[in-house]
């Protein structure tokens, strides 16, 4: 066959796989247990070798008087690929009356390994290849483990070489029960177990009559019955949050919330729900650049869309409908990561985790297994990962975040792992794991100082002031209150001080570039607010949009301390439940309520006046 000719074979094979069902599958094994000639044969007996290529291979081995091999057959396409003819090897592809196949793999442990953990790759399923001669050696462990590390589900296992044990059942069942073992360890069940000659072809595309005790699938008849995943356009509605949009002029009062549809599809009208922050509203229009707005919209259109509950959210949200499955919300998760940094990833140290469109500080918090992807060594004592090494470990965001588990969409279960301001490590997610303990009271229980304090205590502070120390928390979910808030504050602090009380206002900027700064915003100003309420002081501070996580933090923080949290307008929490409530009505007004809910509590120390709704009209 022609170069021109096999080159549009190949274009013609490619072309028509466009049209039909795909599905990934990997297939691994010990050296010399058999792999190539699995691969070779399932090629062969499916029809999907170049023209003439298996008579020409066989041709080959007659004059230069060697025994044919199918795993021939891939070195034969190697050759050709090296010559400039454009056939992949990395991904072999067979067909079946069903789907397509493609055989996801790669020159060397490393790359392939970096392409499946991070997501550049996906199988659905797996072929373990095991010489039943030889038996389970060290090396089909090892890749028993990779495959439970890549959270695929079908496995299968064939037990290669049948021909040469005389197609014995006692042979073949001990190494089912063997393997079944090992494979349930480490959380694998096994669909089937397969009794093959590949080089004989029995049962890969045809029931052998060696084998009359098997009355199982054949490896393309098992190939065929694995569940294949679903097109992104048949997933849930995925649509992480890249930026939001305001309009002034012209009168143009629509918000419009924009980013790129992951998964799903999405119409005006459908509730939608914003995590982790758990807002919702309903979709008003679907909007588009300088092109009418849509009713509809699916997989892969950059939008923006407005709603009819105008709502405070942040860009790296991920936008869902509020019908269908809902991503899991957690902030510890169970992954595996394929680490390429300069420096080892180590514990509690603090990195930068990018999924979709969110930000947020992350540290290792456990590491259960690790595999050197150049020898496939498997390690569960190390400490530290290294460059190159595949890790299933634990990691722990500061805050709860967004994903679906890789085993149910891929584009919400892929992360980053920033170091120094560099992509250092990519993974999957591959499920939420319970915390031990509060993941909050963990976080802040880390960062406590033992100060040596000195002589005056809190009661002599409180009798020379006139009042109790206090920390003041001011918050609003309107964002029309955005900057109302902050002066809000700073008229508190003032009238208080004109009062002769003890006071020190402090706000913190309603726009960081991140959670990360944000978190750490949060951290800072209570842990200000600790040092100000030693000292006797009514210390206030100004948070727009407070979150569940953020107002239990300062919480935790100031335990020790009178803290306040009060929410003037619409409420930002999900389900905390503010000290106290008062509705806007203008600047003064807030802060006379304010300064009287002070004043009646210093003056009469009755808690309950915190306890009640204010409303001042």
């Amino acid at each position: 066959m022609t170069v021109a000719g096999l080159k549009h074979y190949a274009g013609e094979v490619i072309c028509n796989m466009e049209n039909r069902e795909q599905m990934n599958i990997v297939i691994v094994g010990h050296v010399d247990h058999g792999k190539s000639t699995v691969i070779g044969r399932l090629l062969a007996d499916t029809g999907s070798l170049p023209e003439g290529k298996l008579e020409s291979v066989k041709e080959y081995c007659r004059k230069n008087s060697r025994p044919f091999e199918y795993a021939f057959l891939l070195d034969a396409l190697k050759d050709e690929q090296a010559q400039g003819i454009t056939i992949d090897t990395a991904r072999c592809f067979f067909k079946t009356n069903k789907r397509d196949y493609i055989i996801i793999d790669a020159p060397g442990h490393i790359e392939f390994l970096k392409n499946m953990v991070t997501g550049a790759s996906r199988a659905e399923a797996a072929l373990l290849v095991i010489d039943a001669n030889e038996g389970i050696k060290e090396n089909s462990k090892r890749h028993g483990h990779i495959v439970s590390m890549l959270g695929i589900k079908q496995v299968v296992v064939l037990v290669n070489k049948m021909d040469l044990v005389d197609f014995d059942r006692d042979v073949f069942n001990s190494i089912t029960e063997e393997f079944t073992e090992f494979l349930n360890k480490i959380n694998i069940n096994p669909i089937n177990f397969i009794p093959i000659s590949a080089f004989n072809g029995d049962n890969v595309a045809e029931k052998s009559c060696e084998t009359p005790w098997y009355d199982g699938h054949t490896v393309l008849m098992q190939l065929d019955s694995f569940a294949n995943r679903k097109e992104d356009i048949q997933l849930p509605f995925r649509m992480p949050v890249q930026d939001i949009y305001k309009f002034t002029e012209e009168n143009d009062h629509r918000r419009i919330v924009a980013g790129t549809i992951l998964s799903g599809t999405i119409k005006a009208g459908d509730e939608v729900v914003f995590l982790p922050s758990k807002k919702k509203s309903v979709i008003n229009s679907i909007e588009g650049f300088n092109v009418n707005s849509a009713e509809k919209a699916g997989v892969g259109q950059a939008i923006g869309v407005t709603l009819k509950t105008q709502i405070y959210i942040k860009s790296g949200e991920l936008m869902v409908r509020a019908d269908e499955i809902q991503p899991v919300l957690s902030s510890r998760f169970r992954v595996n990561i394929f680490w390429v940094g300069k420096f080892p990833l180590i514990k509690n140290k603090d990195y930068k985790l990018k999924i979709g469109t969110s930000r947020i500080t992350v540290k290792l918090a456990e590491i259960l297994n690790i595999i050197d992807a150049a020898e496939l060594n498997i390690n569960t004592y190390k400490d530290q990962v290294e460059r190159h090494d595949v890790a299933e470990c634990i990691l722990e965001t500061v805050k709860p975040i967004a994903f679906d588990p890789i085993s149910h969409m891929e584009l919400t279960g892929r992360f980053v792992i920033v170091d120094n301001y560099e992509i250092s490590g990519g993974g999957i997610i591959l499920e939420s794991v319970s915390d031990k303990g509060s993941t909050l009271h963990h976080n802040i229980g880390k960062s406590e100082f033992f100060w040596e304090k000195g002589l005056v205590s809190s009661n002599m502070r409180e009798d020379l002031y006139g009042h109790k120390a206090k920390f003041v928390v001011l918050t609003s979910g309107n964002e029309e209150y955005e900057q109302s808030i902050h002066k809000i504050g700073k008229e508190l602090e003032f009238k208080l001080f004109k009062s002769n009380y003890t006071t020190y206002y402090l706000g913190i900027a309603s726009h960081t570039s991140d959670s990360s700064d944000r978190d750490s915003q949060i951290r800072q100003i209570g842990e200000l607010a600790i040092l100000f309420a030693d000292a006797g002081h009514i210390f206030i501070t100004s948070v727009f949009n407070l979150d569940d996580y953020e107002a239990e933090k300062l919480k935790l923080l100031n335990q020790t301390h009178e803290i306040k949290i009060v929410n003037i307008g619409e409420s930002p929490f999900d389900s905390f439940v503010p000290d106290a409530d008062i509705n806007y009505s203008d600047i003064g007004g807030v802060v006379d309520s304010l300064c009287e809910l002070i004043k009646n509590y210093n003056k009469n120390g009755v808690e309950e006046l915190w306890d009640r709704s204010i409303t001042r009209n």
